[in-house]
Order: structure tokens, then C-alpha cells, then sequence
């Protein structure tokens, strides 16, 4: 297991990402003051974001049906916790807030044999997080 998304298991069997990118940053607003240089006040973080490209071989590694599971969790609009599978570190809470693919190399039916992915994640307020629940509709891919 490389990363867990809620009941979603990201691995060699499922998905897996290329890289592991996560953007992090503090909010440091700045006042004006006369005859000197601005003074700034920390005010705490600002966004996170994780971000996780990868290319999903359908038949070889992993199956379609994968991005599908992944889609119906970004339509629900919940957050899920995210945790490290080589460390167990939790991450917090996170919603989908963008997930692109791209079928290339098709067979002659126009299913593609590649996909890239790229998966954006958006880190919740710990004290704002609900997690997400499975639905019939997600239920229903699994």
C-alpha cells in the first residue's frame, strides 16, 4: 500500500502515483507604516495542497474502474482522511479538487492501454472536516 484516501488504496493493483507532491504555505500579511518598512504578522497556514500524477496501465497495472471510484468520491464532495502507507502518518482530511487523465497508446476499439492521471487534493481545516460517507452510487463501483 503507498497511500490510503479514505477506503480508496493507492498501490500497484489499484493506482499508482508517480510522485508525491505536496505544497504547503503561511500566511504573513503585511501593514504599512509611515517613514518605515512594512511590518508583518504570521496568521497562521494557508492552503495545502497534495498532488499526485501517475499513469494507470489498465490490463497490466491496475483497472479503469479505479479513476471511476475516484471520480464518484470527488462528485460526493467530502473530505477523507489521507494516510502514509510505508509510515502510517496521517495527513488530515482531504477533498478532491482536481483530477485530470489522458488515454493515449488505444487499442483498435479506442479504449486506451496508457492513462496519466493527475490527482489535486485540498486539505481541510481540522476543526471543519466532516469525512466523507459511502454512498450506493460508490458502492456500486466497488
Amino acid at each position: 500500500m503507498m497511500l490510503a484516501y479514505g477506503l480508496f488504496v493507492f498501490g500497484l493493483h489499484t493506482l499508482a502515483y508517480s510522485e508525491f507532491q505536496r505544497q504547503m504555505a503561511w500566511r504573513h500579511p503585511t501593514a504599512s507604516r509611515v517613514g518605515e518598512r512594512p511590518t508583518s504578522q504570521y496568521v497562521g497556514p494557508d492552503v495545502e495542497t497534495i498532488t499526485l500524477p501517475g499513469t494507470l496501465h489498465p490490463g497490466i497495472a491496475g483497472a479503469r474502474i479505479n479513476l471511476d471510484i475516484l471520480e464518484a468520491m470527488a462528485d460526493a464532495g467530502d473530505a477523507w482522511p489521507l494516510i502514509d502507507g510505508a509510515s502510517g502518518k496521517i495527513y488530515g482530511a482531504y477533498k478532491i479538487v482536481r483530477f485530470e487523465h489522458t488515454g493515449s497508446v488505444h487499442f483498435a476499439d479506442g479504449t486506451p492501454r496508457k492513462i496519466d492521471f493527475t490527482l489535486t487534493l485540498q486539505r481541510e481545516p481540522d476543526d471543519a472536516a466532516q469525512l466523507g460517507t459511502i454512498d450506493a452510487a460508490l458502492l456500486a463501483l466497488i
